[in-house]
């Protein structure tokens, strides 16, 4: 990505008709901390790598509640995402009060792109440059969505590596587990601690909440056992050398004594 005379606003389209602002935006979203996002049928599970600016720092909050059946992971810029989910918070308020019943989610999230959208429309605004998963419960279900910068949405089994088929009749313990372990594949060979990463669930009859530190420490200690476990049965004992003798006894060869 570089600077171009067709760079200069939002609203300013390039002769192969792109819009540049846009694209930097979403540059950003790419270059944040990894969230992931999984959902079975009654359950969604949210997490994300907390990375420090330096050792004497700590990490932002990456991981927000919107209300007990929403919450949204954010990569990009903590700033943006911090003022999208205070303006979440009073949308499922306001619903709440107005119909006594809770948001449904695909509602808060078209009320969020329509938002993302218009700062493509506006010469004097700039898009957000963030990347939010949602992920809540309502009527219909379990729901998780990606909202992009330029104010399209899209709703996702998963939103991370590996196979989607599994997740959709996953237990609330098997989806805190590969969402652990998509965190570890993030860290590129450090070593996963519960410090690095937070976890959040929501689901039938669980209201959303983060994980304590504790809990994910010790789903990755069962990581670390399985797969130390599976190292120890790779490594074959090495074989008795053979004894000699024809019926096993080892001494046939060997002369009497004599009394």
């Amino acid at each position: 990505m570089f600077r171009n005379q067709y760079d200069t606003d939002v609203t300013t389209w390039s002769p192969t008709c792109r819009l540049f602002q846009v694209e930097y935006a979403m540059e950003a979203v790419k270059q944040g901390s990894a969230a992931i996002g999984l959902r079975s049928r009654s359950h969604v599970v949210l997490a994300c790598v907390n990375k420090a600016q330096s050792e004497l720092s700590s990490h932002q909050k990456k991981i927000f509640k919107v209300d007990d059946h929403i919450g949204v992971a954010i990569a990009g810029l903590t700033a943006d995402g911090r003022v999208l989910s205070r303006y979440m918070r009073p949308e499922a308020i306001n619903h709440s009060f107005t119909y006594e019943s809770p948001l449904p989610v695909g509602r808060l999230v078209v009320h969020l792109a329509d938002k993302a959208q218009v700062c493509t429309q506006r010469s004097w605004k700039r898009p957000y440059g963030v990347g939010l998963l949602v992920g809540g419960l309502d009527e219909s279900g379990a729901h998780l969505y990606y909202n992009c910068p330029s104010g399209n949405y899209f709703e996702y089994q998963a939103f991370t590596i590996g196979p989607f088929e599994s997740f959709a009749d996953s237990s609330r313990e098997d989806l805190i587990k590969d969402a652990i372990l998509a965190v570890r594949e993030t860290l590129q060979g450090e070593t996963l601690k519960s410090s690095l990463c937070t976890v959040s669930v929501l689901g039938v009859g669980e209201p959303f909440h983060f994980l304590d530190q504790e809990t994910i420490q010790k789903v990755i200690d069962t990581f670390e056992k399985v797969a130390n476990e599976e190292e120890g049965e790779g490594v074959a004992e090495p074989a008795a050398p053979a004894e000699e003798g024809g019926d096993g006894t080892g001494d046939q060869d060997v002369a009497p004594m004599e009394t």
